[in-house]
């Protein structure tokens, strides 16, 4: 099976499962969609930096068009780290540990950077592994 691009993994959280919240999502799946916010957001900013020196209108309209890609990306931001969280067989609603003070976002980095369950969990079959898990035939 070839190996998908992280731009394929962008599109895939972003057209695919815009807004599915059920099933769950593989590590590689949420870093490359994670990794590719970030460069675009950090793009536009660039851009938006360097246009700002040479006209304020051209800085503003590319700060807005940052903020419309925030806008556009946050759901599908939080359903495919809801997924991600299913895949370590945590609720969703683990998600909320991100508003403890210092600590919260440590939590959560952490169920994030998990392994995912090897078998089916109550969330549905691994999607690195299949139905069977690891040492199905």
């Amino acid at each position: 099976m070839p190996t998908k691009s992280p731009i394929d993994y962008w599109k895939s959280v972003v057209f695919d499962s815009y807004s599915e919240f059920r099933g769950r999502a593989r590590r590689a799946e949420y870093w490359w969609f994670a990794l590719v916010n970030a460069g675009i957001g950090i793009g536009l900013l660039i851009v938006a930096a360097v246009l700002s020196s040479i006209s304020d209108t051209l800085g503003v309209l590319v700060y807005v068009l940052y903020f419309l890609f925030l806008v556009a990306i946050i759901v599908p931001s939080i359903a495919v780290l809801v997924r991600r969280l299913h895949d370590t067989g945590k609720s969703g609603w683990f998600y909320w540990f991100i508003l403890i003070p210092l600590v919260g976002w440590i939590i959560v980095l952490v169920f994030l950077l998990t392994d995912g369950d090897r078998t089916e969990n109550e969330y549905g079959p691994s999607p690195k592994y299949g139905m069977g898990g690891p040492d199905a035939a």
